[in-house]
């Protein structure tokens, strides 16, 4: 999980230093058309200086005292900073301010143009601008017509006011870069605790759920665990009781069985046939039990694949009446599942009204307003009371004092919710008019 943190980690900072190269190569060509256009004005302007001052200033048979004068007039003037050289590069003259600004301790670093006029001389201009680099040599010194580089020779790199530009990226990328450990930390060690409740529950803890806190992905993960862990959870508690029921309801037909077979070889000729009968009779009541079960589980565990048919329930419905000689009534409904197992369902629910129910016992089909078929199974037995018409569709429920007279092992109704649940649909018990119980299965319509 580290290795995680980390590729995240690194994953935030090469994106930040992505962005920060590209944004310094977009800043770097947006100074460089600024600079190209400040210095094609700067050209523009410097020429018509030149040729203004080529006008005005006397000519170079003048004196050098009236040439110096004229110079310091419109230095005032155009407020800059002007010196003169003759043709072969000697002094004339310069402003008061060009001295001044050449005795400043970085004069050597101040931007200086050099402008040729036509009669040979050189006009020298200083101004305010980006500093030179070290060691560039500056207007002092200069020979004739060796003119100082204007703006437009610097670098093609960052100016030297870059330098406090690169120092921020370089702030702020650490200041991210130290930021982003924590929620890239925040982040895996949720997955941490995700990986410790999945290590846990793996382990045996059942109980064990992992938090939900925060909306993103790794809550949703772990909402999806905790549903995943609560289904498993109750499918292996629902095994462990059908496991502990199941050993108990065999062992009574077990015993019933040993037993016969023991007084079998030392019965009478005349007891041997009702003995036999009872070994049948056993064989075959745990027949039906391993049935049921192998059932259930496979149905609990979402195991047994349903057919995808067309099923008629009242056709279906008449068929498993008339095993009972009861009649049924109603409407053609149409519904889509297993007909082998919509088959077990109305015979379970038959036979439970047979066995609790009675004689009086009627089927209706009905194809329902809202979407849905049902068949309700109707008895005039003794009726459910209200606080056990939910448990008797759990697995080995049955009504107190119907297991000693009425035989069975409680899997019949809760094989018809199972069955129910995988269609769509759904079991229940109410009360009859008149007495005794009505028990309907309503299913999706095709």
């Amino acid at each position: 999980m580290r290795s995680l943190t980390l590729r995240i980690y690194l994953t935030v900072l090469a994106a930040l230093a992505l962005f920060a190269l590209v944004s310094g190569w977009l800043l770097q060509q947006h100074l460089g058309q600024e600079r190209e256009r400040f210095a094609g004005a700067a050209r523009e302007r410097a020429a018509a200086w030149g040729e203004l001052l080529q006008r005005s200033l006397p000519g170079p048979e003048a004196s050098a005292a009236d040439q110096a004068e004229a110079l310091e007039d419109w230095s005032r003037r155009l407020r800059l900073p002007l010196a003169l050289d003759d043709a072969r590069g000697v002094r004339i003259g310069a402003s008061s301010s060009y001295r001044q600004r050449a005795d400043e301790p970085d004069a050597e670093r101040q931007p200086a143009l050099a402008i040729a006029l036509d009669d040979g001389r050189t006009l020298w201009l200083l101004r305010p601008g980006p500093r030179r680099p070290p060691g560039a040599r500056g207007p002092a010194g200069d020979g004739p017509r060796r003119a100082a580089r204007a703006l437009d020779e610097w670098p093609l790199g960052l100016p030297p006011g870059g330098v406090g530009l690169v120092a921020l990226l370089l702030v702020l990328f650490a200041a991210v870069a130290a930021g982003a450990w924590p929620v890239a930390r925040r982040l895996t060690r949720r997955l941490d605790a995700l990986q410790r409740g999945v290590e846990a529950f793996g382990a045996g803890e059942l109980a064990k759920r992992v938090d939900e806190d925060g909306g993103d992905e790794v809550g949703a993960l772990g909402a999806s665990f905790n549903r995943a862990a609560a289904r498993i959870e109750a499918l292996l508690r629902s095994h462990q009781s059908l496991l502990a029921n199941a050993s108990h309801e065999l062992r009574s037909p077990l015993a019933r069985l040993k037993m016969a077979v023991e007084m079998l070889d030392d019965a009478a000729p005349a007891q041997r046939e009702p003995l036999r009968h009872e070994i049948r009779t056993d064989i075959g009541e745990l027949d039906a039990l391993v049935e049921e079960l192998l059932m259930a589980s496979r149905l609990d565990a979402g195991e047994a694949a349903l057919a995808d048919d067309r099923v008629d329930l009242l056709a279906l419905a008449a068929e498993e009446a008339a095993r009972h000689h009861v009649d049924v009534d109603g409407r053609t409904a149409w519904v889509r599942g297993d007909e082998r197992l919509l088959r077990r369902a109305l015979r379970n629910l038959l036979e439970n009204a047979r066995r609790y129910g009675g004689d009086e016992i009627a089927v209706v089909v009905d194809a329902r307003a809202d979407g849905h078929a049902e068949v309700c199974v109707l008895d005039r037995g003794p009726g459910v009371p209200p606080q056990f018409r939910e448990r008797i569709f759990e697995p080995f429920f049955r009504l107190p004092g119907h297991a000693e007279h009425a035989g069975g092992v409680g899997l019949g109704l809760s094989l018809v919710r199972q069955i129910a649940q995988r269609h769509g649909g759904s079991v229940d018990c109410e009360a009859r008019d008149g007495g005794g119980s009505r028990f309907c299965l309503r299913l999706p319509s095709a």
